[in-house]
């Protein structure tokens, strides 16, 4: 039996970790969770066992860590796996003009990418900072998507509304945004859903919550999966969620996205809105087809077993050898920083690629 831990800071990978968890279970083996964030606690519920200290995750001694955060302690024992939080949406390019999804930041022996867009680059880094290996499995928060349900566009529609909690990308701090939908939410020509990130500030969530009503509902989840299947299309800015719910083949409208992606209906005028929600409902036949061509490039798969082949590939790179594979780097800055996060210091660490014998 292999020993796994889930570690995670925020709620949003909650959702990610629960397909991985039921794969681990199905197997026979152990599963725990821990989450560096103690706000994020109250999100959990009777079917994950956690850990609530860093101390009982020391004492635990992983095999296997699946990382649904960028950072994870070098300090504990076990494979560490980067199993990403979300797609890259492409928010924040760096001064070298790199996004913060493709950042190299020393603490994972295993990338579990998503798809080819993501795979190619990251084992192009593995040539600089050999380090790491890469498997490319899909990612195992689209699991539940699949298989696609079908829809009937000719029932009323409903729009989902997603935005992310960055202010100068975000539509929910766009006060002309919330003036529209607040007039759109009354016409009765659509019943929106709306969810916005955890993270985001509580004088924005309070404002769209007061526009609850008869078309216009304010989740507060982040179990996305449920309101994917509902929806007809997506409003949505530069988040992640975008990727998530074009991979039903279903059209999103973007409100000055970052990107110029074409398989994207953007809006940058606010009074253009309705007229692009009306055309995203008749699903056109280039813009389904242009998705269609796209998520074969950041997620080619669709049988729902992508957290089957993460702990697969995870339970094939612990046993394998690894002598071709660095040490990690020192870190120092960032070992630090960790370890005052967690209130815990220590001279531990594993440099080592993490390896167990088969018996």
């Amino acid at each position: 039996m292999y020993k796994f831990l889930i570690y995670i800071s925020y709620s949003y990978a909650i959702p990610v970790g629960k397909p991985l968890q039921k794969e681990i279970e199905d197997r026979g083996d152990t599963v725990k969770w821990f989450s560096d964030i103690n706000d994020t606690y109250m999100n959990f519920h009777s079917e994950e066992i956690v850990l609530y200290t860093i101390k009982e995750v020391i004492h635990y001694k992983p095999d296997i860590v699946l990382c649904i955060t960028n950072i994870v302690p070098d300090f504990i024992t076990g494979l560490k796996v980067q199993v990403f939080h979300g797609f890259n949406a492409q928010k924040r390019p760096s001064k070298k003009n790199k996004f913060s999804h493709f950042r190299i930041r020393g603490f994972f022996d295993l990338y579990c990418t998503q798809g080819p867009s993501t795979t190619v680059f990251f084992k192009k880094q593995a040539l600089k900072h050999p380090h790491f290996e890469v498997v490319e499995t899909g990612w195992s928060k689209v699991d539940p998507l699949f298989p696609l349900e079908d829809y009937k566009k000719d029932t009323f529609p409903n729009i989902l509304i997603a935005s992310t909690f960055t202010p100068r990308l975000s539509l929910a701090h766009n006060n002309e945004v919330f003036k529209e939908i607040s007039r759109l939410a009354t016409t009765g020509n659509y019943h929106f859903n709306m969810v916005l990130h955890p993270k985001m500030d509580s004088e924005i969530l309070t404002k769209w919550k007061s526009l609850n009503g008869r078309y216009f509902t304010f989740r507060d989840t982040v179990d996305l999966i449920p309101l994917y299947k509902k929806a007809h299309i997506l409003f949505a800015d530069t988040t992640s969620a975008i990727q998530e719910f074009v991979l039903q083949k279903k059209p999103a409208v973007v409100y000055n996205n970052s990107t110029s992606e074409s398989y994207l209906i953007h809006v940058t005028e606010i009074e253009k809105l309705k007229s692009l929600f009306d055309r995203a409902l008749q699903y056109p036949s280039e813009i389904i087809s242009i998705i269609e061509t796209s998520i074969n490039k950041f997620h080619p798969y669709f049988d729902g077993k992508s957290s089957e082949r993460i702990i697969e590939a995870c339970i094939y790179s612990i046993h394998k050898d690894k002598s071709h594979i660095s040490n990690k780097p020192l870190n120092i800055i960032r070992k630090y920083k960790i370890r005052k996060k967690l209130k815990y210091f220590t001279l531990k660490t594993y440099s080592h690629p993490f390896t167990l014998k088969k018996n």
